[in-house]
């Protein structure tokens, strides 16, 4: 094989060896079986919860190791195949083959990314939150570009999307959006985008085409479910109900279906107002009020880790994560890892995943 073939072919093999590394492989496979066993009891739903545990942890490990397998036998099956064509002199299908090693190569990455979120909340589905910064109608425009950004995203990855929370802005945009992401390690992979991001353009919403400076902010919450602990009492907490903003349907405009809790003893404040039943919307506000907690509670165990504050900041300059410049030139820059794109369509259209690789790495090797 050709040097760039065995490079290509080394650095998977490094990749999937690690994989196993970390997955403990022998042990996990051991696991596994004991898990299909105990699925397979009759009295497994005795206990519902304990079951819906088992079965999650089952369905996340047979994934990884399913995942190993099927990219394993993708590489010896490429490895095969380039060897072949290189034989033959089939040019166009050695170019084909390595370019498949390519992504290859570029998935086991992210796999082996993956197999280190490992946190407590990590394989939880996760909430997303998105307020514009001050600037009016530009911050608010912004603000919708980084929902559908997101929703793009999470799209191209098989999550599930719902919208739990709008309040759209008076001429155009967001002035914030609560969007629950569903689906498998959304917290672990979308945690690391909660902070301040920056977009500089030529404003469409200015007659003299002058360059804009607009600001949003983006909070990433895990769903907490039973497995984690969360305790509130219910005297902290004020429930105010109110009638839903916007397009809703005929029902939700006319009656106070909306839900707004405020726990009293942090400040914090969510709200839910994307279903008619004023029992579901209430049961959604206090799940994402849980979620908040755990939050805060992650950020405190943070800050004494390393000594500074995970307090959220302001919206504005100084403070910013991200910076997505559509003019004078084009370029998205992440300002902790540095990692840069030049073509900022895509990005703003969901190509993400090297942002949210790189703050993953940087933060798993701190």
């Amino acid at each position: 094989m050709s040097a760039e073939t065995e490079h290509k072919a080394e650095a998977i093999r490094s990749s999937l060896a690690l994989l196993r590394q970390h997955l403990d492989w022998e042990q996990s496979m051991k696991r596994l079986g004991e898990m299909q066993r105990a699925s397979e009891a009759p009295d497994l739903w005795d206990s519902p919860e304990s079951a819906r545990e088992l079965l999650r942890e089952k369905t996340n490990l047979e994934s990884m190791i399913d995942d190993v397998n099927a990219m394993t036998r993708q590489l010896d099956d490429a490895v095969e195949l380039v060897a072949l064509a290189e034989a033959e002199a089939d040019d166009a299908l050695v170019a084909e083959t390595l370019e498949q090693l390519g992504a290859l190569e570029t998935l086991a990455t992210r796999k082996q990314l993956e197999s280190l979120l490992s946190g407590e909340a990590d394989g939880n589905d996760c909430f997303v939150e998105i307020h514009a910064g001050a600037g009016g109608t530009e911050a608010q425009d912004w603000a919708e570009m980084l929902v559908r950004m997101y929703a793009r995203w999470a799209e191209q990855h098989g999550y599930k999307i719902d919208y739990i929370e709008e309040s759209p802005g008076e001429e155009a945009g967001l002035k914030s959006m609560t969007m629950q992401f569903t689906g498998r390690r959304a917290y672990g992979w979308m945690k690391t985008e909660s902070g301040v991001h920056r977009l500089v353009r030529i404003s469409p919403y200015d007659s003299a085409a002058r360059r804009h400076t607009s600001f949003a902010s983006v909070w990433v919450y895990p769903l907490v479910d039973e497995a984690i602990a969360i305790d509130i009492d219910e005297k902290d907490l004020r429930i105010d109900t109110y009638r839903a903003s916007g397009a809703g349907g005929q029902h939700v405009n006319k009656t106070d279906s909306a839900i707004r809790i405020t726990h009293i003893p942090t400040g914090i404040v969510v709200q839910c107002q994307n279903d008619r039943s004023q029992h579901r919307n209430r049961a959604t506000a206090y799940a994402m009020l849980k979620a908040r907690l755990y939050e805060a509670e992650l950020q405190r165990r943070e800050a004494e880790a390393s000594a500074a504050s995970a307090a959220k900041t302001e919206i504005g300059w100084g403070n910013q994560i991200r910076s997505y410049v559509l003019h004078p030139y084009q370029m998205v820059k992440d300002l902790r890892t540095q990692v840069e794109k030049t073509n900022t369509q895509a990005v703003l259209d969901g190509d993400i995943d090297a942002f949210l690789e790189a703050g993953l790495a940087q933060r798993l090797n701190k």
